[in-house]
């Protein structure tokens, strides 16, 4: 059995002695948003903990503890995964039962009542100032079923698929953190795709649409014109979070060809809020799906086990109250894992910077109940979707919640998990 921490953690709990996620809150005492760690049903407020000597006993981090009053993680992230190692270890220490530090936290009542705030008492705001965002499209089984429906299978992949992990250039400005209502866009869609002359309406999307996803935020930089060698790549990862890609499946079927999704995909994509440091997966690490393909040198990684064992589900609720589970799946399910999207990204010389953020890709399994899109599960709105209470779903409709959930590990006291990724959908803004 591992440490366990004199702080209680209710069983099955993500935020376990093994994670510590880092995260950007606020709260009733410091209105200004600032690191904070998850442990259990609370956030350990990183500025008051700095503030109050907390970190006394970490000489490495003494130069650098302003990266704990800075509004975004890009800071603290900038530091490095040596530092963020030394910075996490420090604060299992100070959080286990077996302290070598008692005096710091847990004898120390009066910070204790300063710095440990109900995660209820918190608000989150996103982690990173988010510079650049990249969406991949690393779900293999993802790709295949898509393909099948718009293509057939004979043609469901594309020659390029198996060879680079494709991608296209995200909309960083309308990332947002968990929580944040989505607005039902508005586009160009054909209210009859098959009629032979095409003319497009302008109105709210009828198909909207989740993707499952893993987010990786990257925490050091490339000089333009440099690429990031694939056995370096793991330096540039700062961790990861739960992401949902919204879509408005019949924009992005109007507008795709020939440059790929555009206003169909700018709208919204959401994120969880705490960022599980690398180092915290580290143990979760394991093989991905299975390429037959002869990768180019640049792209052939020689660890194995480079995607991450993360259970993963998510439910919808209706406006009606109702909740289903419409997915579970894991994100082992990648053709491609982090360091390799790094290493394509940059082999151009594409300058990478700390907050760029790496979307994984749809992430679907191979069996019904697994699959990270309602456009796969409802098979482009031929099928039904069978929710609870009786209702069905094609595509989400106005007032429902997404919340995506996922953790790593099969021990309740030990459980990396991610917190919630959720978003409700308002109703569109007709023009």
């Amino acid at each position: 059995m591992g440490r366990v921490s004199w702080l209680h953690i209710p069983p099955r709990c993500g935020f376990s002695l093994l994670n510590l996620p880092f995260g950007i809150i606020s709260t009733a005492q410091l209105e200004h948003p600032h690191p904070a760690v998850a442990i259990g049903g609370h956030a350990l407020d990183l500025e008051v903990f700095a503030h109050n000597n907390g970190f006394s006993a970490l000489p490495s981090i003494q130069p650098s503890l302003a990266a704990f009053s800075q509004p975004t993680l890009n800071y603290f992230a900038a530091l490095g995964r040596p530092l963020h190692r030394k910075v996490r270890n420090y604060l299992r220490d100070i959080l286990a039962d077996d302290t070598c530090h008692p005096h710091v936290l847990k004898l120390n009542i009066a910070l204790q009542e300063q710095a440990l705030i109900p995660l209820s008492d918190v608000q989150t705001h996103l982690p990173l100032h988010i510079g650049d965002y990249t969406d991949f499209y690393a779900g293999k089984n993802h790709a295949y079923n898509v393909g099948v429906l718009f293509r057939g299978p004979s043609h469901a992949l594309q020659p390029n698929y198996t060879h680079l992990p494709v991608g296209y250039h995200g909309r960083a400005s309308s990332v947002v953190v968990s929580g944040t209502p989505i607005r039902r866009p508005c586009g160009q869609i054909l209210n009859d795709p098959t009629a032979e002359t095409k003319i497009p309406t302008l109105a709210p999307s009828r198909r909207l649409d989740i993707e499952l996803e893993l987010g990786a935020f990257v925490c050091k930089t490339n000089a333009i014109g440099e690429r990031i060698p694939i056995e370096e790549a793991d330096d540039y990862l700062f961790g990861v979070v739960l992401l949902n890609d919204w879509s408005a499946r019949d924009v992005q079927a109007w507008e795709y060809i020939p440059l790929g999704p555009f206003n169909a995909k700018n709208f919204g994509t959401t994120i969880s809020p705490w960022v599980v440091l690398a180092d915290a997966l580290e143990s979760y690490k394991c093989e991905g799906l299975v390429n037959e393909t002869d990768l180019l040198p640049y792209l052939q990684q020689a660890e194995t086990h480079n995607v991450y064992d993360i259970s993963l589900e998510v439910d919808l609720t209706t406006s009606s109250g109702t909740t289903t589970t419409i997915t579970r799946t894991n994100s082992r399910n990648l053709l491609f894992s982090f360091p390799q999207m790094l290493a394509h990204h940059s082999i151009t010389g594409c300058p990478l910077q700390v907050g760029d953020l790496l979307g994984s890709g749809t992430i679907s399994g191979s069996d019904p109940g697994t699959l990270g899109s309602m456009l796969e599960q409802c098979a482009n709105g031929t099928s039904t979707i069978k929710l609870n209470g009786g209702e069905e779903r094609t595509f989400l409709q106005d007032g429902d919640i997404v919340t995506m959930r996922g953790w790593a590990g099969g021990d309740e006291d030990g459980l990396v998990g991610f917190g919630e990724c959720t978003g409700r959908i308002q109703p569109a803004i007709v023009p």
